[in-house]
């Protein structure tokens, strides 16, 4: 990266900070009009969004717009939507010294912010936290994946016709352009992508105690147990496993199940596989291909030494690898070393629920968590006794769907969540707010010197007695702040 390109880039960033310190990102017409120009780029370019996600990834157009498209728009509706509420004041519980003061949390935007996107999923997992980042009155600096080279540039390209282009600029690069800018000063940096590239942003972020969203991914268990519809699980784990040609960050990585029923999940999914995809699945418009030559090799090589039940098919020109099952695979396998990030499935088995509860503790906190079974009791205790980002049981992936609940890893598997309202608050400072006023002087009394025992009493009494919070105990605690300015204007006048 040359001089000139150096001094682009923090010409960028200091326009964005330049624009936020103008004020015109906070008020909440302007971040509502912001995101419905969002949501205009999003119709009016659905064409072109969904070519490019077909020639980075090979998606159809039925899997763009279910899969990216569908939860950037539905993302932005549900800001729309409440965003009024969310900016609103947050009034919190008074005490006996605050009863007459304004109380409350306001939510005011962190400053400049930093996205680095994903190129597994590059449209959403970058337009998904611009849309929280704006809603709570951030200016954003973008940084797409450029392996998605396709989707990176239709972003450089689109974002600046819709939206205001200081505020939320576009900057495309590789790894040495991603590290410069990993040196400006942020006021967040929300990433989405490897642990290993987590670490290097939070190491460059702590240089500026600048906070971090961490958006990792990890190995995410599945445990399928021996009394559950085989039939249905594996349909539910086919789908979220080789979703996207395995390249999920919340799909299943590995599956740990009883020895007596290993091969009866490897007929299932086999049976799965091929009514989904057909007998061919090289033809299918549904199945995707390998990001790149890199990431090929890579899963290539974790094959070496596996014994594959079903799938191994690999074809480097297209970057294709099919559907893959492995069986009988070692823990110690360097395969279950690492997130595998592609469409080869290893079953580990164990011979109970103890066992599989114990393999997944041993190893990094995961993203995800997958459970299958009858047993509800077993499920509750399988959650409580480990520990995952989130948890889908008798399904898979179908906790990110829900606005409400907030996704983000734990530990090795990443830190902070985003998502609907989660979004917005990621990107606010909640920031206390108490105003008083310059009356009932006399209650302040009892915390200016000199102290005595008689005002440590009078404060044990108010501010250690539990009262009733309903109505009638607001009107009681009323009175005797009352009775307390009363006595205190007494006894120390």
């Amino acid at each position: 990266m040359d001089t000139r390109q150096r001094q682009r880039q923090q010409q960028v960033v200091a326009r964005a900070g330049a624009a936020f310190r103008s004020g015109r990102s906070r008020p909440l017409g302007f971040r509502l009009r912001q995101l419905r120009a969002l949501e205009r780029l999003v119709t009016e370019k659905e064409a072109e969004i969904a070519a490019a996600l077909q020639a980075d990834l090979h998606k159809s157009q039925c899997n763009a717009y279910s899969y990216e498209i569908l939860g950037v728009l539905a993302e932005i509706a549900l800001a729309l939507d409440k965003l009024p509420t969310w900016v609103a004041p947050q009034s919190v519980p008074k005490n006996i010294m605050t009863l007459t003061d304004e109380v409350y949390i306001h939510r005011e935007p962190l400053g400049v912010v930093l996205v680095i996107g994903a190129w597994n999923y590059p449209f959403v997992l970058v337009m998904q936290p611009l849309i929280g980042a704006i809603a709570a009155g951030n200016a954003v600096v973008i940084k797409p994946s450029e392996i998605s080279e396709n989707t990176a540039k239709l972003l450089a390209e689109l974002i600046p016709q819709y939206i205001d282009k200081d505020l939320y600029p576009v900057i495309n690069g590789g790894v040495m352009e991603t590290t410069e800018l990993l040196k400006e000063r942020f006021d967040h940096i929300f990433y989405t992508g490897s642990s290993q590239v987590g670490k290097i942003v939070m190491e460059a972020a702590a240089k500026h105690l600048t906070p971090v969203t961490l958006e990792l991914g990890g190995k995410s268990p599945c445990y399928i147990d021996k009394d559950c519809n085989l039939d249905i699980a594996c349909r539910r784990v086919a789908w979220g496993k080789y979703l996207n040609c395995g390249q999920t960050c919340i799909a299943p990585d590995y599956i740990l199940c009883d020895q007596s029923i290993q091969n009866k999940v490897v007929e299932n999914i086999k049976k799965t596989l091929k009514e989904f995809h057909g007998e061919d699945i090289k033809k299918s418009p549904d199945y995707e291909r390998i990001a790149n030559k890199h990431h090929f090799k890579r899963l290539v090589t974790l094959l070496e030494g596996q014994k594959i039940a079903y799938g191994g098919e690999t074809d480097e020109a297209t970057c294709f690898i099919a559907p893959t099952i492995l069986t009988d695979v070692s823990p110690e396998s360097k395969i279950m070393k690492e997130e595998i990030f592609g469409p080869l499935l290893p079953i580990v088995t164990i011979k109970s629920a103890d066992e599989a509860i114990e393999f997944i503790n041993q190893r990094e906190k995961p993203l995800a968590l997958y459970l299958f079974s009858n047993d509800k009791k077993l499920i509750k205790r399988m959650i409580s006794e480990t520990s995952s980002g989130g948890v889908t049981a008798n399904d898979v992936i179908m906790h990110y769907t829900l606005p409400d609940l907030p996704f983000g890893g734990v530990g090795n598997s990443g830190m902070g969540n985003y998502h609907g309202r989660h979004s917005f608050e990621t990107f606010s400072h909640r920031r206390s707010c108490l105003i008083k006023s310059l009356m009932m002087e006399s209650v302040n009394k009892i915390r200016y010197p000199p102290n005595s025992q008689r005002k440590l009493d009078w404060a044990k009494f108010f501010f250690l007695k539990r009262f009733n919070k309903g109505r009638l105990g607001l009107i009681a605690l009323a009175l005797l702040g009352a009775i307390l300015a009363a006595v205190i204007k007494v006894a120390y006048s």
